[in-house]
């Protein structure tokens, strides 16, 4: 098991802060497809060789070998590797989009690789991922994708019992797969992949990696497909220019790959010391509880969240256990993919702006005990606690909470808590819903420590207080400096505006052209507030890309701001067509936007305009920017297609700062 690169940072992905930031579907909802993993062209039905530990297949920066279950062709033009974990449920989302990806393309086209990552939080992770490892070598992998099908459509009834049950409707013996897991291949084969995933960055579940390409979190079918596509496009054409198919992947897969940077060595001390004590303002944050109470349990919740439901009941217990001595701070996150969590949340707040603490914990346990958080059930939660209904819908239509509720997320983010629930105790970090002897443990050692406190002279209230004087204090935003756009820059919005929005971009990677409806709406919000400088970034695996620049860069010199931009809006709209990026095309576009077409030809020939693309690609390398899109909003760092109310926060920051 991984232990320094899962620690605080093993549920990264929950935040599903990948290149793209739409919301997936529901999870377990119902008639959510799941994958049927088609078999594969070879490696099926092994019996009891001993396949999990063979090492021939693909090289790369992410092997990919026979001892990894897999469907599609081992020649496939693109292939996916799929480090997941079995009892998280953005897994299960995921495995709906992989159904879909099963259903698009051919067996020719595309290939799904499976590697485990169960994280240390998940109880039964890794005794599922050992089973599932143990089907494999037992039966292959058409047993292997019907036993992983049962294990993510019925995650809540994961156990020992469950898997045999699963084993047998998957085709195998039960004996012959506990036979398999005695010998201890399992186990060693979900080890081995836990080490290659901490080698290759992928600290969350599900992280993927197509022909190289790093796709974290359970993100919609459409941003797979925008992916795959790419790669389909890029396979063809290294196999049009005479490249062989054999050794493909792994050609691609080296290109593409970009090698995280290794975590230092105090980092990984850090993570794995569960003592560290962080800086966790209790603020203004409703409280259940004395504040007199000598341990403050800080929790980072969603009321959508199926875990935080799960995790009340331990919350429950240690109330009782505790009494006085325990009190309790809930602190805002719904989650973007819960699309009734930020409804739900409004409705606690209110009930706590009517009634105080003691009226907002009545709805919190409510709304956690609700089967459904549709309107209605809203409604009747509100008129049960004896809240004015008709402000309670106005709270929730205006979102009359949502800057309290932005605030909560901004220090939750700020505190790496990506993941829901997410504890501090007294300001130790305790990640998910675990069984309560992993809070009584944190909880008797905090004790001691507030009662010698006490001993010594700090009155009980002022416990937390003093605890936090000593605590780590949580990195703020990710800051890049950058110098400054010359004049000789594109732009959007203010040319004086004192928030300046430097946007990294490749015209080849579909990621930039979806946000690109982000920076007009911040625009509409912003107006005249904000300008949006356009720094060129064409990565080397887009083949296309610098040349596209190149020609951007030309219209920019013909036509200034209105020529770029018009020019710019044309290289996204064409980005995947066939040839939608080559000269000739590039060629076309300018002739439509009436640019002079002989010296926009001339300068694509002789690469005049190389130095000013390269010139930005120097400034994004000293900065450490290796990937787009990237923003440097007035020095703060934002990477991927974030959503906008990433942006929102950090501008009205900005905008703030400068009053």
């Amino acid at each position: 098991m991984i232990r320094s690169a899962l620690g605080v940072w093993g549920i990264l992905a929950l935040a599903i802060v990948a290149a793209c930031g739409a919301a997936p579907t529901t999870v377990g909802a119902p008639g959510v497809p799941q994958p049927s993993m088609g078999a594969p062209a070879s490696g099926q039905g092994f019996g009891d060789r001993a396949v999990l530990a063979d090492p021939s297949g693909d090289p790369g920066p992410i092997p990919v070998t026979l001892a990894d279950p897999s469907w599609g062709n081992s020649d496939a033009l693109v292939t996916m590797v799929w480090f997941a974990d079995l009892q998280c449920p953005f897994t299960s989302r995921a495995a709906a989009s992989i159904a879909e990806l099963e259903a698009r393309y051919r067996a020719d086209q595309l290939r799904v690789v499976w590697k485990n990552l169960p994280l240390p939080f998940h109880a039964e992770a890794a005794p599922a991922a050992e089973m599932a490892m143990a089907v494999y070598a037992a039966g292959g992998s058409g047993p292997f994708w019907k036993f992983v099908n049962s294990v993510l459509t019925h995650q809540s009834a994961m156990g020992t019992g469950s898997y045999d049950t699963w084993a047998q409707d998957a085709g195998v013996a039960v004996q012959s797969v506990r036979g398999q897991r005695a010998t201890g291949a399992p186990a060693a084969k979900i080890d081995a992949d836990s080490k290659l995933a901490q080698e290759v960055g992928a600290t969350g579940t599900p992280d993927f990696f197509v022909n190289g390409v790093a796709i974290s979190g359970a993100q919609p079918t459409a941003k797979f497909i925008e992916v795959v596509d790419s790669e389909l496009k890029r396979a063809a054409e290294s196999l049009a220019a005479g490249a062989p198919r054999g050794g493909l992947y792994a050609r691609l897969a080296g290109a593409a790959f970009e090698k995280p940077a290794p975590v230092p060595a105090e980092a990984a001390v850090a993570e794995e010391d569960d003592k560290t004590t962080m800086r966790v303002p209790v603020g203004s944050s409703p409280v259940r509880g004395k504040a007199t109470a000598l341990v403050t349990i800080i929790e980072f919740s969603d009321f959508q969240c199926p875990y935080c439901k799960r995790v009340q009941t331990t919350l429950d217990a240690i109330r009782k256990r505790y009494g006085d001595d325990v009190r309790f701070v809930f602190k805002h996150q719904p989650l973007p993919f819960h699309p009734r969590a930020e409804s739900a949340a409004e409705v606690a707040l209110e009930a706590r702006a009517e009634k105080g603490d003691d009226g907002f914990y009545r709805v919190h346990d409510a709304l956690f005990q609700a089967a459904k958080l549709d309107d209605d059930d809203l409604e009747a939660i509100a008129r049960n606690a004896h809240l004015d209904v008709a402000r309670v819908k106005k709270a929730i239509a205006g979102k009359k909470y949502s800057a309290m509720i932005e605030d909560d997320t901004d220090l939750a983010e700020e505190l790496k808590a990506f993941g829901t629930p997410q504890f501090f105790i007294n300001g130790r970090r305790l990640m998910g819903a675990q069984p309560i002897e992993k809070f009584t443990a944190i909880v008797d050692e905090e004790l001691v420590k507030a009662k010698a406190l006490v001993a010594h002279g700090v009155r009980r209230q002022s416990v937390y207080d003093e605890l936090q004087k000593s605590a780590l204090v949580a990195d703020p935003p990710g800051m890049k400096t950058i110098p400054a756009a010359s004049t000789d820059q594109p732009f959007l919005g203010a040319r004086d505006a004192k928030v300046v929005i430097a946007e990294f971009a490749d015209f080849q990677c579909p990621f930039c052209g979806r946000v690109e409806a982000t920076m007009q709406e911040l625009l509409t919000l912003y107006p005249g507030k904000i300008k949006i400088v356009w720094r060129h970034r064409p990565l080397p695996f887009h083949g296309d890309a610098h040349l596209a620049s190149e020609a951007a860069v030309e219209a920019f010199r013909q036509k200034g701001n209105d020529g770029f931009w018009a020019y710019r809006t044309m290289l996204f709209k064409n980005q995947s067509a066939p040839g939608g990026l080559k000269k000739k095309a590039l060629l076309e576009y300018a002739d439509q936007l009436g640019l002079d077409l002989p010296r926009f030809a001339a300068a694509l020939d002789d690469h005049r305009n190389a130095a000013a693309v390269d010139a930005d690609t120097a400034v994004a390398d000293a900065a450490g920017i290796s990937g787009t899109p990237a923003f440097v909003i007035n020095g703060v760092f934002i990477s991927g297609a974030q959503p906008t109310g990433k942006f929102r926060r950090i501008i009205d920051r900005a905008l703030a700062a400068k009053r």
